[in-house]
């Protein structure tokens, strides 16, 4: 590391002392690079085994890395967490400006541990860490409106980020998320249950420094030629011009998009509901996370007259993407884009998951359907696909829980299905509710098998797309391409690069701007280093009781055909136990 870089620092928050402390952590950047290399050490060191994700010893770990604030679209945080959602490792990213904030406050990481008597929030500013009462903010109806309070007592309005949970994360709610800069997430896996638990309202971090490189003209010629490349990619242009909803056709067209709680891969209004057609009758606006040239952040303008005043209207902007159209349009067979944006907006303001609640209110709809529920379980709602007023009543339930039922789907699907039954329709990988492709079977080994159980882990829906090409392609292949493509994603998380940038960042380029940051590697090294922050995450994953053996595989996936065809159940699990080897074999070595 160069000698100046206060990547090196790790900050450690105590809520139950209201105590801090700074620590040089060179020994983890020098050797785990930072992001999720760091968090998962991070973890294994802050996380005691076997503890309840609610209790104060369950740590939130954040980590960015030595290219934030260096190069375009390195500008996502890893937070690492004990999930209360699987009861297993927590990993969810996040952009905005979360990342930035973090690094010009002067860290690399920081762990909050403890837990507060009373709701309380952090305003982190540089060095000094205030620890504000909260208590006026905890039951509000809207994270945004805690934002807005926040930013207006609050310093350095421009160069922070603002994190805050809405009454699903006060509520424990497991899938509950954390909202950062109104637009942006740490979705997935309950990181706001676990702020809740922590009664941690919001966490404020700014800062403002200069990053050292080892050589100024390189730098600049480096960024320059990034930053070139992701202003002129096709791919990159598309996410500018229409975000990542413009998958929704090409899915719909290969027999990929989930529909109606995956009794169907195409819907016959995907046209309604496509990036194309939201884009060109509903959008406000485009955002961009910092330091990020792209701007696929998408705004949709919904025009709405007030209920008192129908001659008066009002304009709610709302972010949606690829995966919420998924979530709460086609997985729920609804095509009416503004009650769909409503939809996603109460979602929102709750600080829920979208995907994990759009699952749970399909899985809930199936169930009414076929009477595995009905009217006395839900208290009065009638849950009918695309029916929109019944699911905003449905959500409102989740939140309130006024009887067992919703208590029970407050837990998530797997839970509830657990309890009343449907659990072959119950749309969950590793108690995670299932992201929006169907392409084969690729797509859900990856969910099965990753670290986090997420499609963002392998993108085995590109594989499908080979296997579609090619029926040959055995399971065994299949496992060994899955695993090669995690372990490398352990790289590019653990430098906090967007995802959509991997095309971008080709190992050529990594080296040399980690070069440039003080850091030594090959293609080989970096690439051995991925397999090591896998296999650590896994060795957190056992310890905490996971097993290959015990996943839960929903029957529905060997029902309803997909993009490769149908899915067989042999070939899943035989690409399961390829994996299951080498990952145990990968932590007997290590141990």
């Amino acid at each position: 590391m160069l000698k100046h870089d206060t990547l090196r620092n790790v900050l450690y928050i105590n809520l139950s002392k209201k105590s801090f402390q700074i620590k040089d952590r060179s020994d983890l950047f020098e050797k785990y690079i930072g992001g999720a290399g760091v968090a998962s050490q991070l973890l294994l060191e802050e996380c005691p085994e076997g503890i309840d994700p609610y209790g104060p010893d369950n740590p939130i770990i954040m980590a960015v890395g030595p290219l934030t604030s260096l190069y375009p679209l390195a500008s996502k945080t890893v937070a690492m967490f004990k999930s209360p959602l699987t009861g297993n490792l927590g990993e969810s990213h996040a952009g905005g400006r979360s990342a930035v904030s973090i690094r010009m406050s002067g860290y690399g990481a920081i762990v909050i541990q403890g837990a507060s008597e009373r709701p309380c929030y952090l305003s982190i500013q540089g060095s000094k860490v205030f620890f504000r009462d909260a208590s006026s903010l905890w039951g509000m109806g809207k994270s945004a409106t805690v934002g807005k309070i926040i930013r207006a007592n609050e310093p350095s309005s421009g160069l922070r980020t603002i994190m805050r949970i809405g009454r699903a994360g006060e509520k424990m709610i497991p899938y509950a998320c954390v909202t950062t800069e109104t637009y942006r997430h740490f979705g997935r896996l309950g990181l706001g249950a676990v702020f809740g638990s922590k009664k941690l309202k919001a966490l404020v971090v700014s800062g403002k420094r200069s990053i050292p490189v080892a050589d100024q003209k390189q730098y600049k010629d480096l960024y320059e030629s990034i930053f070139k490349n992701a202003t002129e990619s096709p791919v990159m242009k598309k996410y500018h011009e229409i975000g990542t909803p413009v998958n929704v056709i090409p899915l719909n067209e290969m027999n990929g998009l989930p529909t109606r709680n995956l009794q169907a891969t195409q819907f016959e209004h995907a046209q309604t509901i496509s990036g194309e057609e939201i884009a060109k009758n509903y959008l406000g606006k485009r955002l961009a996370c910092s330091h990020c040239p792209v701007a696929c952040i998408h705004i949709a303008a919904i025009r709405e007259p007030y209920e008192d005043e129908p001659f008066f209207y009002k304009t709610s902007m709302i972010c949606y993407d690829y995966e919420l159209i998924y979530a709460v349009g086609s997985m729920l067979g609804g095509s009416h884009v503004p009650g769909m944006m409503k939809l996603i907006d109460s979602i929102e303001a709750y600080g829920l998951d979208c995907m994990s609640a759009g699952v749970a209110l399909a899985w809930a709809t199936e169930a009414f359907e076929k009477g595995l529920i009905t009217e006395m379980h839900t208290d009065g709602v009638r849950l009918v696909w695309g029916d929109y007023a019944g699911y905003q009543e449905a959500l409102a339930r989740i939140i309130e829980q006024p009887n067992e039922f919703y208590q029970a789907l407050a837990k998530g699907t797997d839970f509830a299905s657990s309890i009343y039954g449907g659990q072959d329709f119950a749309m969950t990988f590793g108690k995670n509710e299932m992201p929006g492709y169907h392409t084969g079977p690729a797509a859900h080994i990856g969910y099965l098998a990753g670290a986090r159980h997420s499609h963002l882990d392998g993108a085995g829906y590109g594989i499908d797309k080979k296997i579609a090409a090619n029926k040959s392609i055995t399971a065994e292949s299949v496992a060994s391409e899955l695993l090669a493509e995690e372990r490398w994603r352990q790289i590019l998380s653990s430098l906090v690069i967007c995802f959509f940038a991997r095309e971008l960042y080709k190992p050529d380029v990594i080296i040399e701007a980690l070069k440039l940051s003080g850091f030594e590697y090959t293609e080989e090294s970096l690439r051995k280093l991925g397999e090591e922050i896998h296999t650590a995450k896994f060795r957190f994953k056992m310890r905490e009781g996971f097993s290959f053996s015990n996943l839960r595989i929903p029957g529905r996936i060997y029902e309803t055909p997909c993009t490769a065809g149908m899915v067989d159940e042999k070939f899943v699990r035989t690409a399961l136990e390829t994996i299951r080897k080498d990952v145990e074999a990968k932590i007997y070595d290590c141990s």
